[in-house]
């Protein structure tokens, strides 16, 4: 799955992309941004191959997995590593260009004309392409529980060390911290949009918070507990420092551990929740700081 490429952008001037008239109120302005942005989504057709591809590889893994014809839980546990990496790639191809084109558009110019403050066009184009993203995931996710519903073989399960019922409400969780996930990957990328000066830097920026990410964040948390710099009875809460770890834990204490009764904490739910929180809000600040440049 490839992020949109240059051409499939819509050609806009920036006058047409900006044509208020006067001082727009703060919710005329978030409102104008999202719908600008996402008519810019809606015309991008990559998007859409984007989503076939996601539901596509997902609805794969589940079935070839054998998830769908066993669970709920069992879907749950053979769709989260495909997601650690498939999540932050599709969210990073919504974002990782959406303040640089209005940048090298000129839009971001027009706007610079009007009393409007650098967080209201932050706001509003994250909150336009998160529309998009939130679509995406979450339907594809939801769609996945169809299988498993029809599915002759699927009952009601319970394993012998389970204290609770396989069900679609723990479904339904992790379709929720999901797109939670996707959301924090997507403050990222609009950080790195408005950090950049050209599609290339963008396209290496975000190879680079990928690798930090996936692999980075993680191997250093190791090394860390290793050299002593964290005890390892700290390590549930130390994982909240990557927004992988953070993600993973959540998932695994809040869908998988509370079937499995007893059992070593796997992350700290509340630290997880708060570094995902920083991750997320220390992302928009910094595009904040970053047009106003």
């Amino acid at each position: 799955m490839s992020a949109p490429s240059e051409r499939s952008e819509p050609t806009e001037s920036a006058t047409e992309a900006v044509d208020w008239d006067g001082t727009p109120s703060t919710a005329a302005t978030l409102g104008r941004l999202v719908r600008r942005e996402l008519s810019t989504a809606l015309r991008i057709r990559t998007y859409v191959g984007l989503w076939f591809g996601f539901v596509g590889v997902l609805l794969g893994i589940a079935w070839f997995g054998g998830g769908v014809r066993t669970g709920y839980v069992s879907t749950i546990i053979d769709l989260l590593t495909p997601l650690e990496l498939l999540v932050p790639v599709v969210a990073f191809a919504f974002g990782y260009r959406a303040i640089l084109d209005d940048e090298r558009r000129g839009v971001l110019d027009v706007l610079r004309t009007y009393p409007l403050p650098s967080w209201q066009v932050v706001a509003g184009v994250y909150l336009g392409r998160a529309i998009g993203l939130v679509a995406v995931v979450s339907t594809t996710l939801s769609f996945l529980m169809f299988p498993i519903f029809v599915t002759e073989r699927y009952r009601p399960v319970f394993y012998a060390t389970h204290t609770g019922p396989d069900s679609p409400g723990l479904f339904l969780r992790f379709i929720v911290l999901t797109v939670g996930f996707a959301l924090v990957v997507l403050a990222v990328s609009i950080a790195i949009s408005a950090l950049v000066s050209t599609t290339r830097t963008a396209i290496v920026a975000v190879g680079l918070a990928l690798f930090v990410l996936l692999f980075l964040a993680d191997i250093s948390l190791v090394f860390g507990l290793a050299r002593g710099v964290f005890e390892a009875s700290s390590l549930v809460n130390s994982l909240a420092f990557s927004p992988l770890s953070a993600y993973r834990g959540l998932v695994l204490e809040t869908t998988v551990a509370v079937t499995a009764g007893t059992g070593p904490r796997t992350a700290s739910p509340i630290a997880s929740f708060l570094g995902l929180c920083v991750w997320w809000l220390g992302s928009l600040v910094l595009a904040t700081v970053a047009i106003r440049q």
